[in-house]
């Protein structure tokens, strides 16, 4: 796949628990984060994203995972994500062309 003139292996997966994203531009798994929607008696959904391996507090990835359960969950899923970020560059459009990739390349 190519995003922001970046080549990078990408690969998505639906276990039977999750669905499981690895982009990389580095070779390696890099930030591992867990997102998921929260059940309960909120009108409107909430969503919570954990890093699980890696780098704390990167906006720009958290923001990706988020978006990602958020199109996830309107699309009638209840699985959660499980996703690895490996990026050299964090900029909006790689952000963007990773979600759109996920979101073309449906699993769930």
């Amino acid at each position: 796949m190519e995003i922001s003139g970046s080549r990078f292996p990408f690969s998505h997966k639906q276990a039977s628990m999750e669905i499981k994203v690895i982009a990389t531009q580095i070779g390696a798994m890099g930030t591992m984060l867990q997102a998921r929607k929260e059940e309960g008696m909120a009108i409107h959904p909430t969503f919570s994203v954990s890093t699980v391996f890696g780098k704390r507090n990167e906006p720009m990835l958290i923001a990706c995972a988020r978006q990602l359960i958020e199109q996830i969950s309107l699309s009638g899923s209840y699985k959660p994500l499980l996703i690895s970020l490996g990026l050299k560059d964090h900029s909006v459009e790689t952000m963007r062309g990773i979600l759109s990739a996920v979101s073309e390349n449906r699993l769930w």
